[in-house]
């Protein structure tokens, strides 16, 4: 139906001695369909509030919201990918997608393999154990012997291995599976992005076991300056407008609407 369209049209401005208008006319709207760039999304799918599969099957979440009006602004076509958490740089840099926008702290490790945005939101870390627990120093030498709870191929774990060597560890591959084990006794402490867990000791019956232990960790080696979209290092271009849209998104008051929906305070 458009070939015919289009040639109808043509020969209307042909017999009108309109050529030159009608292609005048026709190459904004050329020009409009190539400025859309495809964006293969990445996503864990298994970090509420952040991302998570609601009872229907699909992609909840802040960086969900976030994801769709940067698509929106930024004029991407995109496509969001479910991938396991280990699995998710390795495949951004094989090409099986295009970006990262699943709360990716921006630490001094991955920038050697990714790219990144400037921030779209800042958390820091914390220790978190049951309010039984005798524990109220989360020092290496006060929590010897102590069972340490972290999430498989994140800043946390990467950071106890480093700074608390010596400490039994018992790692997990999700968030909401080291939560349970946090409540149901299989490990003693857990160390948890402070926003992750906020929902879940602030909202749900699972969370009220437990409670933040010491004090924010904001350690820049290890957990970066904020959460970063990932992106290849030579993929250029889709950063730039990937930062052009952040901008814009913060300042018409979308982010501001976004981070309302699913905290009572600031993370920017």
């Amino acid at each position: 139906m458009l070939r015919i369209s289009l040639q109808t049209m043509l020969r209307a401005a042909l017999m009108a001695g309109g050529l030159g208008i009608f292609l005048a006319a026709a190459l904004p709207l050329q020009a409009a369909a190539q400025d859309q760039m495809p964006m293969r999304i990445a996503v864990e799918g298994a970090f509420p509030p952040f991302n998570y599969l609601d009872a229907n099957n699909k992609l909840q979440g802040f960086d969900i919201d976030i994801a769709n009006a940067l698509c929106e602004v930024g004029k991407f076509e995109c496509q969001f990918i479910i991938e396991k958490w280990d699995d998710i740089i390795p495949n951004l840099v094989a090409d099986k997608y295009d970006a990262i926008i699943s709360s990716m702290s921006m630490s001094l490790e991955r920038r050697q393999k990714v790219a990144f945005t400037e921030k779209y939101y800042n958390s820091p870390s914390v220790f978190i154990a049951r309010k039984d627990s005798p524990i109220s120093d989360v020092s290496p030498a006060a929590l010897s012997g102590k069972i340490l709870g972290v999430t498989s191929s994140t800043a946390q774990e990467s950071y106890a291995n480093h700074l608390y060597p010596e400490m039994k560890k018992k790692v997990f591959r999700s968030s909401p599976e080291l939560y349970k084990g946090l409540s149901d006794g299989s490990v003693d402490i857990i160390l948890e992005d402070k926003l992750a867990i906020y929902d879940w000791i602030a909202n749900t019956k699972a969370g009220t076991c437990c409670e933040f232990k010491g004090p924010d960790l904001v350690d820049v080696t290890y957990f970066g300056e904020g959460a970063g979209i990932a992106l290849r290092l030579d993929d250029k271009e889709r950063l730039t407008r990937l930062n052009e849209a952040l901008k814009t998104i913060k300042a018409d008051g979308t982010y501001d609407m976004i981070n309302a929906k699913y905290f009572p305070f600031s993370i920017e």
